[in-house]
This record gives structure tokens, C-alpha cells and sequence, in this order.
């Protein structure tokens, strides 16, 4: 539980900061914005919104996928991991018209920012 929840805390703060220092990266809001019936009219509840989605695709997701891709992630020791990560946000890039993330350097960038808090968060939240 605390591992989905510091996914979720990670994927919201990531993307917000991605959004104010990578250029590029965008998170609006529309008039008709809404996630399963519940009207999103703040920025901060796209954000909340695109975290919670973000870390259960991380959650879920990505030990699937790294698991596929483990001949690739032993060849490139490790490195192929920001891949993975790259594919799972652009994946959510085309799920919300709302999130735009231009293709490599700045989905990138934001993925790198993803992983660092990650870490961090992952440090400070779920030390044994």
C-alpha cells in the first residue's frame, strides 16, 4: 500500500514540476474536462487526476512490462528501465487531452524527474 501510494505522490509532483520547468510539457484544463462523470475544473485536480492514473500504471504496469523486457534491461544494464518509463507516460499522453508531452527530449526529461522523486520519495516513505 505505501509503495502505490509514494507511485501516486511521485507521478502528481513529477508532473507538476515537469510542467513549470520543461518546456514543452503541458497540463490545461477544458470546460468539458471531466474523469468518469466528476467535472475537472482546476489545474490541481488534473494533476491529481493524471497522478493517480500515472501511479497505477507505474504500479501495475511496469513490473509487466519489465518483465518483457528483461533481456533488453540485461543487455543495456538497467538503462532500458527509462524507456519503459518514457512508453508508460506517453501512454498517458494519449489517454488525457489534457496532458501534452512532446516526443523525445522533453518525455524524456520528464521521465528522468519521475524516477529521481521516485527515489526520494520511495526513500523517505517506505525505509524498513
Amino acid at each position: 500500500m505505501k509503495k502505490l501510494l509514494s507511485q501516486i505522490i511521485t507521478a502528481g509532483l513529477g508532473l507538476w514540476l515537469a510542467s513549470v520547468f520543461i518546456p514543452g510539457v503541458v497540463v490545461r484544463t477544458y470546460p468539458q474536462s471531466n474523469f468518469f462523470g466528476f467535472a475537472l475544473t482546476a489545474q490541481w485536480q488534473i494533476f491529481l487526476v493524471l497522478g493517480i492514473v500515472l501511479g497505477l500504471l507505474n504500479y501495475f504496469l511496469k513490473p509487466l512490462l519489465k518483465a518483457l523486457a528483461l533481456p533488453l534491461e540485461i543487455i543495456t544494464l538497467g538503462l532500458f528501465t527509462i524507456i519503459i518509463n518514457m512508453a508508460i507516460l506517453w501512454l498517458l499522453d494519449l489517454m488525457f487531452d489534457e496532458l501534452y508531452v512532446p516526443l523525445f527530449l522533453p518525455l524524456l526529461y520528464t521521465a528522468l524527474i519521475i524516477w529521481g522523486l521516485n527515489i526520494i520519495i520511495e526513500f523517505f516513505l517506505i525505509k524498513k
